[in-house]
């Protein structure tokens, strides 16, 4: 008899996620039970900061009060009726989220990956129908050390080799340059069949890799002046994280086609969406795109509830406010240790460079002294740590985890 009443150590939970899961992730060894806020406690009671957030899922923070009532209240009346039917939710959360973003359209779906690929479907149809190009032959530009997700259209183009190794053959149609070089890609543009240019506005996980002022309002005006659509892949830069709504909007960039993920729910359930306006969006038929669970009854009003607190507690502000003091904090840091080589990001979306090698484990090692000290947070790219944490947080809460990071910092020994 299969039972999950047992009462688990944190070494046994690990042991289970061994042994019957699949190995596709390297976690931190600890075991979390609850979350509220800024804050998560392991099974053994013991509260750390967060401070990745579930990769920029979790902006409102753990639990919001908000979130989860509107979660409760619609799982006791509706959750799902696919798009065979109509239901009372979808239109009010539609007409909620274009007006929200400033798009005519929006196509909902579940995760980032099916966002991403959603908008190639898109981009793919609208160079077709729109554009005028032969028939499967649209380019669609994209960037080296990107991350769009993991299906295999995705890992296809990307440069990283532990995401797209023995999983092909792979699907055409992609054509790879540097990040935040305007030059190469004008001259990309200058190819016949680009149909789109997808790109992350910042590269999360690249190592938070911000690029220079201009590049994206640079890359908008050379993706108009050719008739190709400009893709925002916003799911972990978008609601709030750089300290404005969109990352874009840095630059006053309004992209053709917007994808968005992640906190659109808050974290609490998956929920993504691809916006642009009718003029692109129509090229979408019924029987030519669709999903079981996108624009389900709960998942528009979660994401309602979401996006509310986002305006209503001004998190945005919040995190330009509190990113600024953040850097501004580490770099002091940084000057006194010769372990930390530079801090960047926008807004609560940072990353600190480790003075080491990319196979090296120092970064890791760092993460699990972080983790005993009392704050969460995860290498990316071998010597890169991220840092994002709830858009919650107060400046005395982040004052605390500085706090942390400069003890454990100073204490580290390689």
């Amino acid at each position: 008899m299969i039972t999950t009443d047992n009462k688990y150590s944190a070494a046994d939970l690990m042991k289970l996620e061994d042994k019957f899961g699949a190995h596709n992730y390297h976690p931190l060894p600890v075991v979390l039970e609850k979350g509220d806020g800024v804050y998560v406690w392991d099974v053994d009671g013991c509260r750390y900061y967060d401070f990745l957030s579930a990769y920029s899922a979790v902006n409102q923070g753990h639990c919001h009060s908000r979130i989860i009532s509107a979660l409760v209240e619609q799982a006791q009346k509706l959750t799902l009726t696919s798009r065979a039917f109509y239901n009372n939710t979808l239109g009010e959360y539609e007409k909620f989220v274009t007006g929200y973003f400033g798009f005519e359209k929006v196509l909902p779906m579940n995760t980032g990956a099916e966002a991403v690929e959603t908008a190639i479907k898109i981009c793919r149809k609208w160079g077709y129908e729109k554009k005028g190009l032969p028939e499967n032959s649209a380019q669609i530009i994209v960037c080296e050390q990107n991350f769009h997700g993991r299906t295999t259209t995705i890992v296809s183009f990307s440069s990283d080799e532990g995401a797209n190794k023995n999983f092909g053959p792979y699907p055409l149609g992609f054509i790879r340059i540097p990040y935040n070089d305007i030059n190469a890609l004008e001259e990309v543009l200058k190819h016949p069949n680009v149909a789109g240019f997808l790109v992350e506005p910042i590269q999360g996980e690249a190592g938070v890799f911000v690029p220079d002022e201009g590049y994206l309002a640079k890359a908008a005006e050379l993706c108009k002046a050719n008739n190709v659509l400009l893709i925002a892949d916003e799911v972990q830069t978008g609601i709030a994280r750089t300290g404005k709504l969109l990352a874009c909007d840095h630059e006053n960039v309004r992209p053709d086609i917007l994808i968005l993920g992640k906190a659109i729910s808050g974290g609490v359930i998956p929920v993504s969406a691809v916006f642009c306006d009718n003029h692109i969006m129509e090229v979408i038929t019924p029987g030519t795109h669709g999903s079981t669970f996108g624009g389900n009854p709960l998942a528009n009003k979660v994401a309602i509830a979401a996006l509310e607190v986002i305006a209503d507690e001004k998190l945005a502000e919040n995190a330009e406010r509190l990113g600024e003091i953040f850097r501004a904090e580490i770099q002091k840091l940084i000057d006194e240790t010769e372990l930390l080589v530079l801090v960047r990001g926008k807004g609560l979306l940072n990353a600190i460079v480790v003075n080491d090698t990319e196979d090296s484990s120092t970064a890791w090692d760092l993460c699990v002294k972080l983790k005993e000290n009392g704050l969460l947070a995860k290498p990316t790219h071998g010597n890169i740590i991220r840092f994002a944490p709830p858009l919650v947080m107060n400046e005395e809460q982040l004052m605390d985890c500085v706090a942390i990071i400069r003890k454990t910092v100073l204490a580290f020994k390689k």
